[in-house]
């Protein structure tokens, strides 16, 4: 499959300039990490991403999760597959689920440690509980490629190291913004720095420590 591929990309917001011109190639099956400061212009380059490379299937995992608060955890998860079932389906489910729903999301909020919430509405959840939710919704969904901006934040320890790896099993091909750089090299085989919306540092994570990557903060 052919890489995507972003050609002198500008963004900006209120009229300031955020990020670009900026270029970048994402070859398939890759893993890249965006780091750098908040404000750096990372959560616009993955909207970016999104607008670009909608048509290839990429799914995003926004900073804000996106959530519905009034609907509970199962039906959260559930709306990443809603594209794969006709809207009469989607619109019993909201009253009662089929079995073979419960079936397939009961081991994805058992894998992160939230089964016992699957019927709690989502506004009720810490949050490092709604941030597994939405990353069990993104496995849920499936596809060729991840767009997740910040998807560990709330989360630290093994816990965090067991959603980046079924994120990684679900998506063959991610972008994933994110601070704690060790985690990021450890989980991905390319790092994008980014500074003031431009890349400043664009390299194999193994060839790299997280030592080096403080120039970027």
């Amino acid at each position: 499959m052919s890489p995507l591929v972003l050609t002198d990309e500008v963004a900006d917001y209120g009229g300031k300039p955020v990020i670009g011109p900026l270029s970048l190639t994402l070859r398939r099956g890759e893993r890249v990490a965006l780091v750098g400061k908040s404000g750096a212009g990372k959560s616009t380059l993955l909207g970016v991403m999104q607008q670009r490379w909608r048509r290839h299937g990429a799914a995003l995992m926004p900073q804000q999760l996106g959530l519905v608060p009034s609907l509970s955890v199962f039906h959260n998860v559930y709306m990443g597959g809603l594209a794969n079932h006709p809207t009469w389906y989607n619109l019993v489910t909201l009253a009662r689920p089929f079995r073979r729903d419960i079936d397939a999301i009961m081991p994805l909020l058992e894998r992160f440690d939230i089964a016992n919430k699957c019927w709690s509405a989502a506004g009720e959840l810490s949050g490092g509980q709604s941030q597994r939710v939405a990353a069990a919704r993104a496995i849920h969904q499936q596809g060729d490629l991840l767009l997740a901006d910040e998807p560990i934040s709330a989360l630290d320890g093994p816990l965090a190291e067991r959603v980046l790896r079924a994120l990684g099993e679900t998506y063959p091909t991610s972008v994933l913004a994110m601070h704690d750089v060790e985690l990021a090299l450890r989980f991905t085989d390319r790092v994008v720095g980014i500074v003031e919306g431009e890349i400043a540092l664009d390299e194999a994570s193994h060839r790299v420590c997280a030592q080096d990557l403080l120039i970027l903060y």
